[in-house]
């Protein structure tokens, strides 16, 4: 199928997106849907986080009118199709729906238990887990054949990447359409298999974890085992300052999935990253990690 043919599936059968999560991924994803000219449903536990989502939301979009990505009234049309809400039944008329919640399980299941009584039977869900196998979740719904992983990264409206993950069940209609979607979106969707953590952080995780063990073990500090992987391996961001981005919390449970899903012993949680989360130094979200943030 060719990005024109993926692009008017899109447009012709999904109009509008449910976001569950108002959060660091949840309003990026909502933002991008916007951007494409979807209508976006943003959902989350409390008024105060759905608030916070979507001031974040103007001012990404805000950012993109100064950048020339759109007009000022573009921006003013896209957060007209804006909805937030607290309610989980005005997700009912949402035609595909991306849960981007906190990375555990139970909660992610419990998101789909909670939304299937409201949504219609074609409607589609999909999960932002960057870790947890799309095949057990689908199986704890009410429609396992339209079920997917999408996995966007951070920041969702820069990043281009997002892994499509089917799951055992997911149906060939679904994956065509969440392709479609996230092309529609101006990603680049990449296929790949229900695997522990998938491709991007099967790889990214082991790295991250070497370089906390490196900072236990006294190897070097932490701007200089940062320094060392940007000067040397030309990455843009050192492990650890990357391991503040995305929150170490989220880091130690992608490690627990990758270790218990895989049974090997390199994928075992660095004890000092345990113990950081356990301090509640998560990175920049909290304003400690393993740099300080005063502007968090």
């Amino acid at each position: 199928m060719t990005q024109s043919e993926n692009h008017q599936i899109t447009k012709s059968q999904i109009h509008s997106i449910g976001v569950v999560g108002a959060g660091q991924m949840g309003h990026g994803i909502a933002q991008v849907m916007l951007r494409a000219g979807h209508r976006v449903l943003l959902l989350d536990v409390s008024r105060d986080y759905v608030e916070a989502g979507v001031k974040k939301i103007a001012k990404g979009l805000a950012r993109d009118v100064e950048k020339m990505r759109m007009t000022a009234e573009e921006r003013e049309q896209a957060l007209a199709r804006l909805k937030a809400t607290t309610a989980v039944a005005d997700l009912a008329e949402a035609d595909f729906i991306i849960e981007a919640v906190t990375e555990k399980f139970d909660v992610k299941a419990g998101v789909f238990r909670s939304l299937a009584p409201h949504c219609r039977p074609e409607t589609i869900f999909a999960s932002n887990t960057s870790s947890i196998s799309i095949t057990r979740l689908a199986a704890a719904t009410d429609r396992s054949d339209r079920f997917i992983g999408l996995h966007f990264f951070n920041p969702v409206p820069v990043m281009k990447l997002v892994e499509v993950v089917p799951g055992l069940q997911t149906s060939p209609e679904t994956v065509d359409k969440s392709i479609a979607l996230a092309t529609s979106a101006g990603k680049i969707p990449v296929r790949v298999n229900d695997f522990p953590g998938f491709v991007s952080n099967r790889v990214l995780m082991p790295m991250i974890n070497e370089a906390v063990f490196c900072l236990m073990e006294g190897v070097a500090d932490a701007q200089g085992i940062d320094s060392v992987m940007k000067l040397g391996m030309n990455h843009p961001m050192g492990p650890l300052e990357l391991a503040d981005l995305i929150g170490l919390d989220v880091c130690l449970d992608i490690l627990k999935v990758l270790y218990e899903g895989l049974r090997e012993p390199k994928y075992r949680p660095c004890p000092l990253l345990d113990k950081m989360v356990a301090a509640g130094w998560l990175g920049r979200k909290t304003g400690r990690g393993f740099y300080e943030y005063h502007d968090k």
